[in-house]
């Protein structure tokens, strides 16, 4: 049995693109081409990372990037060859464990003998991974959602998973639109771990990542002989999620080229690699998202109507944290919690004040943003102190000096209140250019009761 959920695959993709997938089929992988790519994805959600890396040298650099801002989980450094003093230094930079690309065990393929090391990995001691499982779990108190794994209990998240759940017991073509660090990928995730395909492979690729030729070879794959450097033929993600998910990232960076390329593919459920000439089918859910509006790109005739059309089939919405400031606190001590138990330290509360910065703050990069704060916080902070607004960034304060500039002695609670309630509300409408209608949605409250507030406030 497998002691892990989910894996990064970090560097090459051949063995990832052939028997791994096959010999795994009720895993997670998600494929970044390199530590910059793996960097942007939330590391957390990961129970292990496999770094394929061409020699010590890149490997070393990648556990180094990998190492540097992010205490990313139990790693596993694949090679061509490996001696003593290869594994030597590289566990000194972050590896848990480093293999050689071509050995194997009798009896065991070498995909077998992959997972058995990665299982290992996952279950040893210290690697923060063998009681927690995925995603971790919100401390006491905290607002969880009905759907697992995902913290959120407001209004606009409610929303969301209702759709979420109804997406699960569907095989409708799924997609995710909102901005950056919403947590698009986690709700893939959850739409396949509650559907008819659970059993299955769930493959993510960020399609921002790769040059518009080397992804339609990764998605497709392709034969032998098909380009220069093409020298066998190889399999391509979708072949990879045969009978499970292939969640797409960042859709809305592809080319028109390779948009019609995926529209016969759902169109038709065939494929064809790079080179062939002869289609195959396939079975497999699609999922995609994007932090484009996708009607205006079609407007503006970079993304095709017909495709769009066919991957909005289930469309979900994800709201930014900011139209969900409920759900700031449980993600803080949820965030908290995780990263403390991963890191072996005792739970640190957040102070009053703390608090307070972290309710009236924007958040501009949603909720991975919020991760990392509570990250560094809690690096900062002494094991097991409560964390003051010291152990928070600057940028969090700065919001409300203006707030605090404006503070007068001698002034009751309900002038207090007024005056930052004021300030939020204009925040709000600079930040929407006026926009009533939109502002009010942002604030959840009603146009009336936005207009009551701004004729109360003198706001203009």
């Amino acid at each position: 049995m497998l002691g892990f959920r989910s894996v990064l695959w970090i560097g090459g993709s051949e063995d990832f693109d052939g028997e791994l997938v096959a010999d795994a089929p009720s895993a997670d992988f998600t494929w970044a081409r390199d530590a910059d790519d793996a960097l942007g994805l939330p590391l957390d959600g990961f129970d292990a990372i496999v770094l394929d890396a061409t020699d010590a040298a890149e490997a070393a650099a990648g556990l180094r990037r990998l190492r540097l801002e992010h205490a990313s989980p139990p790693i596993l450094v694949r090679l061509g060859t490996v001696d003593t003093q290869t594994c030597q230094s590289l566990r000194a930079v972050g590896a848990q464990d480093v293999v050689a690309r071509g050995a194997r065990s009798a009896g065991e393929t070498a995909s077998e003998q992959l997972l058995r090391h990665l299982s290992e990995l996952v279950r040893a001691p210290g690697s923060g991974r063998s009681e927690r499982g995925r995603g971790g779990v919100a401390e006491p108190g905290a607002a969880r959602s009905p759907t697992p794994s995902i913290v959120g209990a407001s209004p606009a998240m409610r929303s969301v998973l209702a759709l979420v759940q109804r997406a699960m017991r569907s095989q409708a073509t799924v997609l995710l639109s909102g901005e950056t660090g919403t947590g698009k990928e986690v709700l893939a995730r959850a739409v396949h771990h509650g559907g008819p395909r659970r059993a299955r492979a769930f493959v993510a690729v960020n399609c921002a990542a790769f040059p518009d030729s080397l992804l339609e070879s990764e998605l497709f794959g392709h034969l032998k002989g098909s380009f220069t450097g093409a020298d066998r033929e190889k399999k391509g993600l979708f072949d990879a999620a045969e009978g499970g998910t292939l969640f797409l990232d960042e859709i809305g960076e592809t080319s028109p080229a390779l948009q019609a390329k995926l529209l016969r593919v759902l169109q038709e459920r065939e494929l064809r690699p790079v080179g062939g000439t002869r289609a195959r089918r396939i079975d497999v859910r699609l999922i995609a998202a994007t932090n484009r509006a996708l009607r205006g790109e079609v407007a503006a005739g970079r993304f095709r109507e017909d495709l769009y059309y066919r991957l909005a089939v289930f469309p979900i919405r994800v709201p930014p944290l900011r139209e969900r400031p409920e759900d700031v606190l449980p993600l803080a001590q949820h965030f908290l919690a995780s990263h403390a138990r991963r890191e072996g330290r005792p739970l640190s509360a957040l102070s009053p004040d703390a608090v307070s910065l972290l309710q009236a703050y924007a958040w501009p990069g949603n909720v991975r943003e919020l991760e990392n704060e509570m990250q560094r916080a809690l690096a900062l902070g002494e094991p097991g102190e409560a964390l003051v607004p010291a152990h928070l960034s600057e940028r969090l304060a700065a919001d409300t000096a203006q707030v605090d500039r404006e503070a007068r002695d001698g002034e009751t609670l309900r002038e207090t209140m007024g005056r930052m309630e004021a300030f939020v509300i204009r925040r709000a409408l600079d930040a929407r250019g006026g926009r009533r209608a939109a502002t009010a949605r942002d604030l959840g409250i009603t146009r009336e009761g936005l207009y009551k507030k701004m004729q109360r406030f003198h706001i203009t």
